[in-house]
């Protein structure tokens, strides 16, 4: 079948929309008709080469390039249909995606990790993971996906493994957005940061990520949530969803009220949350950080970056911790429905971060105002 989708063609090239051919699914693959896709800045990392597969790695994927690409990573919809051997779901049900697939049987599905399965492997570039053919085609090119999914599209074929049956009462437009970047950031508080109540929590960057890790420092009772960017109106936002103090830098944090804040002791977890994650911001988040203190990099740097600004004696002597996170160390399965279910009880801001919804032709126009600082989250609407 013909689809409306949003991709992109050549490295740095725009966002546009065409029409693509999409197969019908095989066994243990779900076709889903999209209702919203969330758009996640991730999607644009790989569109300008932050996020590539190594040159000599996608051969092995089975492909040649990254491009071209459907953009497209957080998103819900209803199944239209289903291959051979899908138990867990059927025609109608409502879903939400999961850019971490889980086949519960790895190590480390098993082992309770299932965001850090072994199926991530092949999820930004690469056929189907369940045969290695493919379903997504742009005249006579295969089309990659990406974290397996491209959900800029008006229907989508993926592996069960990567939908999440949800009630049919939530709201869709909400898990689109929980289905990623909300979620990874609650859980980056929460799970990874291990936020406590009584705790001083910093959360640099407060765009859609950032948004989901300041109400899960609040939900677990933080006295103090401060609210880092560079752009202002994140931070205004940012106090009506929970944080307690705004800052334009680490430093304007330092040197206007942390002090006073914590009594000269620093913040207990700082979660690192930027829409780009650079190497000079670990140690102006450590400069801030308690003794005994977690910093959480959260946020996507450019896989080619390996150097990482740190005064590595005071991180010693501090007792300190740096933790990496995917999908803020919690399964999907768990967090996506249980923060539709505080979102729906209306103890989980969600609509509120919204800044625009746009049309499948607009997914450019997005990223754009992204870019440009407009937006806190946009969302496609199908």
């Amino acid at each position: 079948m013909q689809v409306k989708a949003a991709i992109v063609t050549e490295l740095n090239g725009p966002w546009h929309t065409e029409l693509i051919e999409i197969d019908e699914p095989h066994a243990h693959e779900v076709k889903v008709k999209m209702s919203f896709a969330g758009m996640c800045h991730s999607d644009e990392h790989t569109r300008v080469g932050d996020i590539a597969v190594p040159p000599e790695v996608l051969p092995f994927l089975g492909v040649d390039s990254m491009f071209p690409f459907v953009g497209g990573h957080e998103g819900s919809g209803i199944v239209e249909s289903v291959g051979e051997n899908v138990s867990d779901l059927a025609p109608g049900d409502h879903v939400s995606v999961s850019f971490v697939p889980s086949c519960g049987k790895c190590e480390y599905c098993a082992s309770g990790r299932p965001y850090i399965c072994d199926l991530g492997a092949s999820t930004l570039a690469g056929p189907m993971i369940s045969d290695g053919t493919w379903r997504h085609h742009y005249g006579d090119l295969h089309l990659n996906r990406f974290a397996q999914l491209g959900t800029f599209s008006e229907c989508i074929v993926v592996h069960e493994a990567s939908l999440i049956k949800i009630d049919p009462w939530y709201d869709l437009r909400a898990a689109a957005l929980i289905s990623c970047g909300l979620a990874t950031g609650f859980g980056s508080s929460v799970t990874r940061g291990g936020v406590k109540p009584g705790d001083v929590v910093a959360v640099v960057g407060c765009g859609g990520v950032g948004s989901g890790a300041i109400q899960g420092a609040v939900h677990a009772g933080a006295r103090a949530v401060i609210a880092i960017d560079t752009n202002r109106s994140k931070v205004d936002r940012a106090m009506k969803i929970g944080a307690t103090h705004g800052a334009s830098s680490t430093l304007d944090a330092a040197f206007t009220f942390l002090g006073e804040l914590t009594s000269g002791k620093n913040c207990d977890v700082v979660v690192l949350t930027p829409g780009r994650l650079t190497g000079e911001l670990i140690e102006e988040a450590r400069s801030i950080t308690a003794k005994g203190g977690v910093i959480v990099a959260t946020a996507l740097a450019p896989f080619a970056q390996t150097q990482v600004d740190l005064n590595l004696a005071m991180f010693s002597l501090y007792n300190q911790e740096l933790r990496g996170t995917i999908f803020g160390s919690v399964a999907p399965r768990v967090q996506i429905p249980k923060l539709l279910k505080l979102h729906h009880e209306g103890k989980f801001f969600v609509d509120e971060l919204v800044t625009r919804e746009y049309t499948i032709d607009e997914v450019n126009q997005g990223y754009l105002d992204l870019e440009a600082g407009k937006n806190v989250r946009g969302v496609v609407r199908f």
